[in-house]
Order: C-alpha cells, then sequence, then structure tokens
C-alpha cells in the first residue's frame, strides 16, 4: 500500500484523516459478487420501504384512526429487540458447508415473500378491529422471518472484504442498486388510488403484496446461491457442549451487553437512528401538505406530485451516493458525512419557503438537497460499522458481525416504530381529520409544515455532532488491521 500523508494546523484527527492508502488486488470485490450481494439489500430496503408506504391505506382507505394504525405498525417491531440480536448471535456462531449466513438468507428470503403476501389479504369484511388484529399477529410472524433473512444478510456485506475504502465501495453500490426501490414506492399511494384497477384500496395493497412478495423470494435466493463465503480465520464454531441452552444464552448475553457498550458503534447508532428515523417519521407528512394544503384535498393531483418528488429524489439520491463513495475515498468518510448532512440541513431550511400554493412545483427544489441526508446515510455509516468490526475484533478477540448488524438496524427498526406510532399521533396533535377532506383547518396544515421541517433538521444537526465525537480514521482502521493479520500470522504459526 502505498501512503500519502498531508499534516494541517486543524489537529490529529486532520492529520490522520488525510492519510490514504490503495486498496491491494486481493482486497477487492468482484462486479459479480457486488451485484449478486445488492440483489439481496434491494429486497431488504423494497421491504423496509413498502410496508412504510402501505400503511396509509389503514387511514385513507379504510378509515381507521391515525394512532391506531400508527401503534399497528410500530407494536410488531418491538419484538425486533430481541429477535435480532439473537439471529445475529446464532449466524455469528453457526457452521455449515455452506458457510455461517448463506442458508438463513436462502430459507428466510422465502418465508419472508409468502409471508408479506399473506399480511396484505385483509379480511376487510370482518370490520376494522379484525383487520387490526389480523395485521397486528400477522406482521409478528412475518418479522420474524424477515429477520432470518436480513441480519445474516447484512452481517455478510460487513465481512466481505477487509479494506477501508472497499468497503465504502461496496456499501455505495449497494446504495445504488438498493435505492431503484425509491423510483416505484413514492407511486404506491398513486397505485393504491386507482379507480379504473381497484375497487378499493385494500384490493390494491393485495396486489401490491403479491407483487412485493414475489421479488422478494426471486432477488432474495440469489446471494444465498451465487456468493461465497470469505473464510473467517480463527472463528471456532460452537461444539455440542456450546450449543447447550445455558451456554447459549450465557453467550448471546454477554455478546449484546459488550456491544451495546461499545461507544464508536453507538454513535454511529444514534446518527443513523436519528437521520433515518426523523425522515420517516415526517414521510407521510408531504402527502398530505401536498394533497391538503397546495391542492385543497386533491388525492390525485397530491400522488401525482408526490411520484414526481420520488423521482426527483431517486435520482439525485443516485448522485449523492456515488458522490459520497467518492468523497470518503479521498478526504475520510467522517468529513463526507459533514459534507452531506450539511447539504441536507439546507434543504430542510428551504423546504419551508417551498410549499407554494401559487408556485406548487417549488416543493421539487428542495428534493435534491434533502438527498444528502439518506443518500449519503448508509453507505458511509454501513462502512463505518464495519471498521468498528475490527476494532471490536481487536479488544475482544472475536468476530461479531452478526451481533453488530443486528443491533443496528433493531436500533433503526425501533426508531421506524416509534416513527410510525408518534406519526400517527402528530397527525391528531395537528387537529388534521380525514372526514374533513378539503376542508383541514389552518392549523393542522401550519403545524404539519412545521412538523416537516423542523423534525428532521434538528435530529439531523444531532447527528452531526455525534460523528464529530467518532474517531476511527483510515490511519487508525489501517493500524486496527495490522495488528489483526499479526496476530493471526502468529496464532497460525
Amino acid at each position: 500500500m502505498e501512503v500519502v500523508s498531508e499534516k494541517s494546523e486543524s489537529g490529529i484527527d486532520e492529520v490522520l484523516e488525510s492519510v490514504h492508502y490503495n486498496t491491494k488486488d486481493e482486497d477487492r470485490i468482484s462486479f459479480a459478487n457486488k451485484c449478486a450481494y445488492s440483489s439481496g439489500i434491494i429486497v431488504n430496503n423494497l421491504l423496509g420501504t413498502a410496508i412504510g408506504a402501505m400503511m396509509i391505506v389503514f387511514n385513507l382507505g379504510l378509515g381507521m384512526d391515525p394512532f391506531k394504525a400508527g401503534l399497528l405498525a410500530a407494536l410488531p417491531r418491538l419484538c425486533d429487540a430481541f429477535t435480532d440480536p439473537l439471529m445475529g448471535y446464532i449466524s455469528d456462531n453457526f457452521s455449515s458447508k455452506w458457510g455461517r449466513r448463506r442458508p438463513f438468507i436462502f430459507f428466510g428470503s422465502i418465508a419472508t415473500g409468502l409471508l408479506f403476501m399473506l399480511l396484505w389479504r385483509l379480511p376487510v369484511d370482518q370490520g376494522l378491529d379484525y383487520v387490526w388484529w389480523y395485521f397486528l399477529i400477522g406482521s409478528v410472524i412475518f418479522y420474524g422471518a424477515y429477520t432470518i433473512f436480513a441480519t445474516p444478510l447484512v452481517a455478510l456485506g460487513y465481512e466481505m472484504t477487509p479494506d477501508y475504502h472497499e468497503r465504502t465501495r461496496l456499501m455505495g453500490f449497494t446504495s445504488v442498486a438498493g435505492n431503484l426501490v425509491y423510483f416505484a414506492t413514492p407511486w404506491f399511494f398513486s397505485f393504491m388510488k386507482n379507480d379504473q384497477w381497484f375497487d378499493t384500496m385494500a384490493d390494491a395493497a393485495f396486489v401490491l403484496g403479491l407483487i412485493i412478495g414475489g421479488i422478494t423470494i426471486v432477488l432474495g435466493l440469489i446471494p444465498a446461491i451465487f456468493l461465497k463465503e470469505r473464510k473467517v480465520e480463527f472463528i471456532e464454531p460452537c461444539s455440542k457442549e456450546k450449543t447447550s441452552l445455558l451456554k447459549v444464552l450465557s453467550g448471546f448475553f454477554k455478546g449484546f451487553i459488550s456491544t451495546l457498550k461499545f461507544r464508536p458503534f453507538l454513535l454511529l447508532c444514534m446518527a443513523a437512528f436519528l437521520i433515518f428515523n426523523s425522515f420517516m417519521l415526517i414521510m407521510s407528512f408531504q402527502t398530505y401538505i401536498a394533497t391538503y394544503y397546495l391542492f385543497a384535498g386533491d388525492m390525485k393531483q397530491g400522488a401525482y406530485y408526490m411520484g414526481m418528488i420520488g423521482v426527483i429524489t431517486t435520482v439525485s439520491t443516485y448522485i449523492v451516493i456515488l458522490f459520497a463513495t467518492w468523497m470518503a475515498t479521498k478526504v475520510g468518510k467522517r468529513k463526507a458525512f459533514f459534507i452531506c448532512m450539511s447539504c441536507s440541513v439546507v434543504g430542510y431550511i428551504l423546504r419551508w419557503f417551498c410549499y407554494s400554493k401559487n408556485m406548487p412545483w417549488l416543493m421539487f427544489l428542495p428534493a435534491p438537497l434533502v438527498a444528502f441526508g439518506m443518500g449519503s446515510l448508509f453507505t458511509l455509516i454501513n462502512s463505518m460499522v464495519a471498521d468498528v468490526c475490527d476494532l471490536d475484533e481487536l479488544q475482544s478477540y472475536e468476530r461479531r458481525e452478526g451481533m453488530f448488524g443486528s443491533i443496528f438496524w433493531w436500533v433503526i427498526k425501533l426508531g421506524l416504530a416509534l416513527a410510525l406510532a408518534l406519526s400517527g399521533m402528530l397527525l391528531n396533535i395537528s387537529g388534521f381529520d380525514v372526514e374533513l377532506g378539503a376542508n383541514q383547518s389552518d392549523r393542522a396544515l401550519f403545524l404539519l409544515r412545521i412538523f416537516d421541517v423542523a423534525i428532521p433538521l434538528v435530529a439531523t444537526i444531532i447527528a452531526i455532532w455525534a460523528i464529530w465525537s467518532y474517531k476511527i480514521t483510515e490511519q487508525k482502521a489501517h493500524d486496527i488491521r495490522a495488528q489483526l493479520e499479526k496476530r493471526r500470522a502468529l496464532k497460525a504459526s
């Protein structure tokens, strides 16, 4: 590796972040393997966003109270507090001739796809209370299968390369592929409101569920079938003695607590939690603002504008991912994060001034800037989590990608559950009432615009502070890897 160091007056962290190492050929991930892994990430993104986008059917399609609909989305995710880390621990300690991760990805993708199809076969003829319980119980079962698929998939990505920059390139590549779903999800509302194709929004949701479930099975199987896992050196699978229930639980809780106490990891979780879930919390508000503030209750016009916002945001996100990936390999992941999130802050501020009844097209203008937040977030943060796994191995002598990945995404999903629940609560607080149609109060529409701008703005600023305290630079990551390789060589000799 060629080393280039440029001193700076801003302190030791600045000096360390300016050190650059070239990627070895053996550390590079082939294009085919990136594509195979990305197919699973497409499924992961699709399922994560589809549920949020489709939940609107309960309020606008079935007339369910927004708070009850929010609880319906939130409560099942609480189960992930146990199932996600447990699945991460099982995946870390599993051994088979197909690897630690791939068997779970294989069977998990099939179960997840089938259960998603059944989940959206809403028994509306039985009444809203029955529908509520049907979806609640079905969601708990669905998310169990989803955990079996997604947790090993995420861990597999962390361990595909040991190189600092190749990790960023992999996450950038998968982000580009994964964001394909965002071309489609903004149009879900328009799809479900198509009176020519469907009698009700519930019928449309069922058809959409069949399509998404089928995609989940087909694409989810690709990484399980075509990827080969890197050899994990000096990781001993659980022996029969170790796999007694008491030993498993003891190992699980020890790893769980150690992971939660790891400060660099907690800072990454905090930043991702704030940015992603503040975005998800207010995601549906733009639909309400466009429909009821800009277009006086015209749902079709509101749906069209939201579809266009989705297209603009998705195209911008692609550009942001490429930019963030390139920038991170030049100036470091932290600096890239600060630049991207600052652009997002400007976008949220601008959004307040661009909700104009006379010129509704102005709402398109902030979208590219706002895209810097979500577009760069998981490209940079996921790459940082992989670096954290190396630091953890140096200190704990264990490889726990599954545990780190599961807890990271559990934090995200827990936040998503809270966001979906609070979203309905904020709708009620604002005074929005679907029964009023186009006659919403000025107070309700004003508060929706306040929530839409202020919540993600404040959350992003706090996230910038969190990453400011994160200190794994390229130089430090390189030193950690060198120490790990030296230790492994000594143990092998």
